[in-house]
């Protein structure tokens, strides 16, 4: 994404400055995580959205999985499906513990992302995606429960547009505890964390 005009750069300052005051969150009983802890700093994964088949979901269906939460949107046009290849990847070294793993790509384009259109974009990049959406008002709400932020940029020609956003990954345990965040970071840290969720490795 581009990054000319200074609103932008002073949202994705802003975002950045959390991220890194999180990086100073790490606590002893955690210590074998690469990322950044963020366990008792973030709250617990909470949402009433729609997944990409139509159906209303909250995060408790998610609960026993390894939740990785990202905000983005399909008209991306190039971190998003950078970091959904990258994912892929991610879990791709996992072998069958993936199947305990559940990427959230949440929409910060409800306007032009339908279920459907969510559907067929996530599905291009791993079954474990589930694409979701829902009102702005609910967008919005759950961008700031995680520190997060996004803006919509002028349309233009054709009333084609661009979103800007945050691209932080959040890491939540089986139990739906916000337990490592992940922004530019080696994959290999997000697969070595994910791997001490999965075992239970770490205290709950």
């Amino acid at each position: 994404m581009k990054f000319p005009r200074a609103p932008r750069v002073a949202m994705l300052l802003l975002s950045l400055a959390c991220v890194l005051l999180l990086a100073g969150c790490q606590r002893s009983d955690d210590l074998p995580f690469k990322l950044t802890n963020i366990r008792g700093h973030m709250p617990d994964l909470q949402f009433q959205l729609t997944d990409d088949n139509g159906k209303a979901v909250t995060a408790a269906d998610y609960r026993g999985k390894v939740a990785l939460l990202y905000f983005g949107y399909t008209h991306c046009p190039d971190v998003c499906p950078l970091t959904l290849a990258q994912l892929h990847a991610t879990l791709q070294k996992l072998g069958p513990q993936s199947n305990d793993v559940r990427i959230l790509f949440v929409s910060v384009d409800p306007a032009r992302d339908t279920p459907a259109a969510l559907h067929a974009y996530v599905n291009a990049f791993d079954k474990h995606t589930v694409g979701l959406t829902g009102s702005p008002g609910a967008i919005e709400a759950l961008s700031k429960r995680y520190r997060s932020a996004f803006t919509r940029e002028p349309s233009g020609a054709g009333g084609n547009y661009e979103v800007t956003h945050s691209s932080a990954i959040y890491v939540f345990d089986q139990n739906g505890h916000a337990r490592v965040l992940s922004a530019n970071a080696p994959p290999e840290d997000l697969v070595h964390d994910l791997k001490l969720l999965l075992t239970g490795g770490t205290s709950p």
